[in-house]
């Protein structure tokens, strides 16, 4: 039986007490309860910075094979068919599968040589010789070749292979196909010593030194009738070097337009064969710091940068482009790479991208990049081998090189991301077709040969030039907001004003951008000084309608609630937008000479795009005034009345009040409030991508567009090859947004908690 005390009231009958077992129960099981939502708000604060650090464990993860250094593994040397010297020149290849690999002895035979397990094909002679050799080879295209003989003619050649699958396994055969040998020198037949060859939609070009300096030059032209046969015009005309030297190298770009020419003398000529029938000498150049004589030149793909390699072993790339202040086209050194021990003698570019590989006598073979300028990776033959020429896989994972006895050495390479590194990612390089280095993304290309740009440092750029316009335009208006609707607003008008506008933070981003793409951005266009002309208008008319009120009897005055007047403004805010635009067209038409774009075009330099920072600046700045405005407004209600009533006691108006007590001592939840504003706008998306044209340019110009880091990974990542250069960079872009969001909030909260720590006492 459970024992009751009996407690007397106040004036009133006793009353029994609770028993004292059912107390205890109560109060344990309001421990453990106690108990498990500790834990359990522990355990949720804990498995939320868990997947915080496993989404970055994620992003390090796709990020980190960007910058794995590349290497390159020796995978044997492979002879057939005796020893037999290849010719010289490009007279080594292998197919895409590196199974089989070629080599053009000088003899006049194809010699195939496996790589893999299998049959080695029969070679295969150069039909037509009739006791010729064959002097030098040149590469004419992806699968062709020009090959040079001793009595002067030109032999093309085009290297097919047959793939089959047969028992689940894949055999390789080789079909080369021979066509037309033409004869470049019938009156002499002298030897050709180097030849270059291009195809164009107006006819083929082929080059053929037969001297110390003189070039014979082919054209190849098809003429179509637009009734009955074609006919075919074949012209040759002699071009002596203007050199003191000899010619040591030999190029012609893909176009047929400028032949490049390397001599003893260290120097490249540049001829423009644009009219074929009279080349011109447009430069000499020297491209060797000594004044060695060049050993080698060669084209990255696309043939825009040129390559090359002199007997002291230096190499660098040359482009032919404008000065950065104007002017004609001149040929340019861009980089200089890591140069080699002895003469460079070979040169061969990827197929798929802008590396190449260059080679030396000594069986040195180093890999570089075109667009960095750095020297990738470096190889190194078996002792004793002198290498003749070197080939690049046509899927850029292998290099081959033969040497003088006609052995095949063969490499394999893991060089997944040759484009990246710390320069091109966040430095100025130095693109095709620029006259000087630039930031530049621009990360796909309508080309095989396009030359990727992925500088995130415009995108950077864009996202702070977004967030910087998104906060001028936010921030003033969302803590004076905040301070008026807390300190002097009435409470009946507050418990509407606040509601809507924490609404307004609910409002998807998608229909503020579509809004700002579609409807403001053509708005803003028209009235664009009336919106400059908005922030001196609106305050006068404000101050003019204070001014008025003033004067008002007090007895009317009286009759408005205190902290209602700002229903009066409404109206008065109207008007001023009005008058503004009102200015604004009359201000364009009587000092911008009627159109405001032209003024600035001709004034300042200045471009008006109609999706640009201003229209972001509004539309971005509208979604974040809401989340400054609220926790702003809480901060400042949560200071304690009693600071009010003392300030207000010692003759403080409701304004000093505001300003010198209630405003510091909310300060850190103030800036707490402007760093999560911050952050809000450097992770937004979809208005900045449907309000700012996505134009990555950096300049701080409010009438340009910009691209942000976020709007461009939701552009691209859809189309990014997963695993591949851009898929991993654009997750870099992630990682970079993790980083500044994550030391923003750090440095906020240090923040933060020092203004607590010195307004605490107030």
């Amino acid at each position: 039986m459970a024992i009751s005390t009996q407690t007397l009231g106040a004036g009133g009958p006793a009353t029994p007490a609770r028993p004292l077992a059912a107390s205890r129960r109560r109060t344990r099981r309001r421990l453990l309860a106690d108990r498990a939502a500790a834990r359990l708000v522990a355990g949720g604060g804990v498995i939320i910075i868990a997947s915080i650090l496993a989404i970055l464990v994620v992003i390090a993860g796709e990020v980190y094979p960007l910058f794995t250094k590349p290497t390159g593994s020796f995978l044997g040397r492979h002879a057939a068919g005796g020893v037999r010297a290849p010719a010289a020149g490009d007279s080594l290849g292998v197919e895409e599968y590196r199974e089989v690999a070629y080599r053009i002895t000088g003899d006049g035979a194809i010699e195939f040589v496996t790589l893999k397990e299998g049959p080695v094909p029969s070679p295969v002679p150069v039909p037509g010789l009739d006791g010729a050799s064959i002097t030098t080879v040149a590469s004419a295209g992806n699968r062709g070749l020009l090959l040079g003989t001793s009595d002067g003619r030109t032999i093309p050649v085009e290297m097919r292979f047959d793939v089959a699958f047969r028992d689940g396994r894949r055999s390789v055969t080789p079909q080369p196909e021979f066509k037309e040998a033409a004869l470049l020198d019938p009156a002499r037949k002298r030897p050709i010593r180097r030849v270059a060859f291009a195809s164009t939609g107006g006819g083929a070009v082929t080059i053929a030194q037969v001297g110390r300096r003189e070039l014979l030059v082919e054209t190849v032209v098809e003429k179509r009738a637009l009734i009955g046969e074609s006919r075919t015009e074949r012209s040759v005309q002699a071009l002596t070097a203007e050199t003191e030297g000899e010619i040591t190298a030999l190029r012609l770009d893909g176009r047929a337009e400028d032949l490049f020419v390397g001599t003893s003398s260290g120097q490249v000529l540049r001829y423009d064969l644009r009219e074929r029938e009279t080349p011109k000498l447009l430069e000499a150049v020297g491209v060797s710091a000594a004044g060695a004589p060049v050993t080698a030149l060669g084209f990255l793909i696309g043939d825009r940068t040129l390559v090359a390699g002199d007997e002291g072993g230096a190499v660098s790339t040359w482009q032919v482009i404008p000065r950065p202040v104007g002017g004609e086209r001149r040929l340019t050194r861009v980089y200089r790479f890591q140069g080699h021990s002895g003469p460079v003698i070979a040169i061969t570019a990827s197929k798929r991208d802008k590396g190449f590989a260059t080679a030396d006598a000594s069986g040195q073979v180093q890999v570089h990049y075109g667009t960095s300028g750095k020297t990738l990776l470096s190889l190194k033959a078996e002792e004793g081998v002198q290498l003749r020429a070197i080939d690049f896989a046509p899927k850029a994972d292998g290099l081959l090189a033969v040497d003088a006895h006609g052995a095949i050495s063969h490499w394999g390479v893991d060089n997944a991301h040759p484009e990246v590194t710390l320069r091109t990612v966040f430095g100025k390089v130095w693109y095709e077709g620029y006259s000087e280095p630039a930031y530049v993304w621009q990360s796909t290309g309508g080309t095989d040969d396009f030359e990727a740009k992925l500088s995130l440092t415009p995108l950077i750029y864009g996202t702070l030039k977004g967030t910087f316009y998104a906060l001028l335009f936010a921030v003033p208006l969302a803590l004076l907001a905040a301070l008026y609707v807390s300190e002097f607003m009435h409470p009946n008008v507050k418990g509407y004003v606040k509601p809507v506008v924490e609404i307004m933070a609910a409002l998807p981003s998608v229909v503020l951008g579509f809004l700002a793409g579609l409807w403001l951005a053509p708005m803003v266009e028209r009235v664009v000084p009336g919106v400059f002309l908005m922030p001196l208008v609106l305050p006068s008319c404000i101050l003019l309608a204070l001014l008025g009120w003033r004067r008002l009897p007090v007895a009317l005055r009286n009759r408005v609630k205190p902290g209602t007047e700002a229903l009066l403004l409404v109206p008065v805010t109207v008007l001023g937008l009005w008058v503004a635009f009102a200015l604004g067209g009359l201000v364009e038409a009587a000092l911008l000479g009627g159109s405001y774009q032209t003024w600035l075009l001709s004034a300042l330099g200045l471009t008006y795009d109609q999706r640009n920072s201003l229209v972001v600046g509004i539309a971005m700045g509208f979604a974040v005034i809401p989340i400054i405005f609220t926790i702003a407004e809480d901060s400042l209600a949560n200071v304690p009345q009693h600071l009010r009533a003392g300030s207000l006691a010692l003759g403080a108006t409701r304004w000093q009040t505001a300003l010198r007590i209630v405003l510091p001592t909310a300060s850190p939840g103030i800036f707490s409030a402007i760093m999560i504003g911050f952050g809000r706008a450097v992770g937004e998306t979809m208005i900045v991508l449907m309000a700012t044209g996505n134009t990555p340019v950096m300049d701080w110009s409010i009438f340009n567009g910009f691209r942000a880091l976020s709007a461009n990974i939701a552009v691209e990542l859809p189309e990014a090859p997963e695993g591949g250069t851009l898929f991993r960079v654009l997750f870099l872009a992630a990682f970079l947004l993790f980083c500044l969001t994550f030391v923003v909030n750090t440095a906020a909260e240090l923040v933060r908690l020092r203004l607590r720590r010195k307004y605490r006492y107030l």
